[in-house]
């Protein structure tokens, strides 16, 4: 909801294209990835990876989603204290520590329950929010004509960028191949999204649900990325960023509201609120899936730790809880440090995301994959792709990956200014020069390191279905006659089951042949026996004359 807007503002209207992959992504869950977990009927998606390959890939994978969701965390605790920061000036902290708290209280008390029907109220409020300042935004600027022109003439609309170089940020395949691998990696397997799926009573419930989501997320995509172009047709002769009105891209949209409609009673209030709304979201449901995950993933499958009694259960799991928040409180010091919103928001997830996918599609999809071609294709992901954002992110803090942005004037730069000083004290009012950084990357810095955002959680998945299958083809393929046939994807599933049926057909003709040949090899061995003069022992001869074995 606030990286979407800065994303259009300073690289273009490209990113609205993900909307495709999207679309790619609801057709490969509901016919690839859901029928297995449905037909399962299993309460966690790693459980799979038990079914599949053994305990120990489980745990493996459980460790991994543990580990991103601890990392995003602070990036979702930090957009709503950022935004309240910027309309109020109070402390970041403070408001990350309260939000953070209220959020812990319904997500320990209520449960699954408490966290199913607050997402459900706090998705409608955030939606309206956004919704209501597209409307508003574009009755003050003249409409959607001018909003347009505007775009056009400033360089926003460039959806038509072929350009297949992968170290692009954004191009019409980066944003379609990679948005797709990366949408899929999270609404596939991660438990987050997967629980939600499975407390469906059938695989078209489940379906039908996909289509509701999937038209969903692109009216919102939608609205994110206009309100991201009223952002530039608002401010596309002075950049707020250069300007000093604000400190970082992340809080265009907060300005934007505050500037143009300051005056309207009630409104920066509900844009707050759909901030808020769409920030408890995603912790309430990561918080909920992480302890489920450790509670019956990790301590209770493969650690076998038996508790007495279910207070104990309840009392570990809100702990946890906490435990979880404030991680997140913490870490929104080092999130304030990094870049857009976005872009960390997709490297953060693809190291873990990229890597859980990859296992869960080798199992799925190949049926020759074995136990040990899983744990090495994972651990080589791992390695692969902890090396790549670390080393980006690294090259983008030191500068030798300068982050280009399209042009943008600063002529009325003199006339803007604050409409809220209590909100903007600190705010400074000399104008900077408009001139575009034009610096190239640094040609030492390693390729991979250069290569846009969205391809990394296509890297991992690459890494593991190649590793993976290596390993397995080289240590001894999986018999798939004595896997269950459902754990495969529906294509796979019938190879498999055909393949089956004409091993069996085949088994009835091939005993006849036997048969058939032990008949003739007993009829050739007699007329032998008779021509030699000689008598059969064992397998061998005598001569008649000498009484020698042959």
């Amino acid at each position: 909801m606030v990286g979407t807007p800065s994303e259009v503002y300073f690289h273009g209207l490209q990113y609205w294209l993900i909307f495709i992959g999207i679309l790619f992504m609801a057709v490969t869950l509901s016919y690839v990835y859901l029928p297995v977990f449905m037909n399962l009927h299993i309460s966690s998606s790693y459980e799979y990876l038990e079914l599949r390959f053994n305990r120990h890939v489980r745990a493996a994978a459980c460790g991994l989603f543990v580990l991103d969701e601890i990392l995003f965390l602070p990036i979702v605790l930090y957009v709503p204290s950022l935004t309240f920061n910027l309309v109020t000036g109070f402390n970041i902290h403070c408001i990350g520590a309260i939000v953070c708290a209220v959020c812990i209280f319904y997500t320990s008390v209520g449960g699954l329950k408490a966290v199913v029907w607050a997402d459900t109220l706090q998705i409608i409020l955030m939606f309206f929010s956004l919704v209501v300042v597209v409307i508003v935004g574009l009755s003050q600027i003249g409409g959607l004509g001018i909003v347009w022109s505007r775009a056009v003439e400033g360089g926003r609309v460039n959806l038509l960028n072929f350009d297949p170089n992968p170290l692009e940020r954004h191009t019409v395949w980066t944003v379609i191949i990679g948005g797709y691998v990366y949408w899929t990696s999270f609404n596939a397997v991660n438990q987050t999204m997967v629980q939600r799926y499975l407390t469906l009573s059938s695989l078209k419930e489940a379906r039908k649900s996909m289509i509701y989501f999937t038209f969903g997320i692109f009216l919102f995509v939608s609205f994110c990325c206009l309100s991201g172009l009223l952002i530039y047709s608002t401010y596309h002769n002075c950049d707020p960023l250069k300007a000093k009105l604000i400190d970082s891209g992340d809080q265009l949209l907060p300005l934007y509201v505050m500037h143009t409609a300051h005056h309207i009673f009630g409104f920066p209030g509900l844009f707050i609120a759909g901030v808020f709304s769409a920030a408890l979201s995603s912790l309430s449901t990561v918080m909920n899936s992480t302890t489920c995950v450790v509670m019956k993933d990790l301590l209770d499958s493969y650690f076998q730790v038996k508790f007495k009694s279910t207070g104990i259960v309840a009392l570990l799991a809100r702990g946890l809880i906490i435990f979880l928040g404030l991680i997140a409180i913490g870490g929104i010091y080092i999130v304030s440090k990094l870049g857009g919103i976005l872009q960390v928001a997709y490297t953060i997830s693809a190291v873990a995301a990229g890597t859980s996918f990859g296992v869960f599609t080798l199992g799925i999809t190949c049926p020759f994959a074995n136990t040990k071609g899983a744990l090495a294709g994972g651990m080589a992901a791992i390695v692969l792709m902890s090396w790549c954002c670390i080393g980006q992110q690294i090259s983008v803090a030191s500068g030798r990956i300068p982050l280009h942005t399209l042009p943008i004037l600063m002529d009325a730069c003199p006339v803007m200014a604050p409409l809220n000083s209590s909100a903007f004290d600190s705010v400074h009012q000399e104008v900077l020069s408009a001139t575009q950084s034009d610096e190239e990357p640094d040609s030492e810095v390693f390729m991979l390191y250069r290569l846009s955002y969205l391809y990394l959680s296509s890297l991992g998945l690459i890494s593991v279905m190649v590793v993976g299958s290596l390993v397995s083809l080289c240590t001894g393929m999986t018999d798939v006659s004595k896997l269950n046939a459902n754990l495969f994807a529906p294509p796979v599933r019938r190879w498999l089951l055909r393949r089956r049926k004409a091993m069996q057909e085949a088994e009835p003709e091939k005993e006849k042949i036997d048969e058939e040949n032990d008949l003739e090899l007993t009829s050739l061995s007699g007329s032998v026996s008779q021509q030699n003069g000689g008598n059969p022992v064992g397998n061998r001869w005598k001569d008649p004359e000498n009484n020698e074995l042959l």
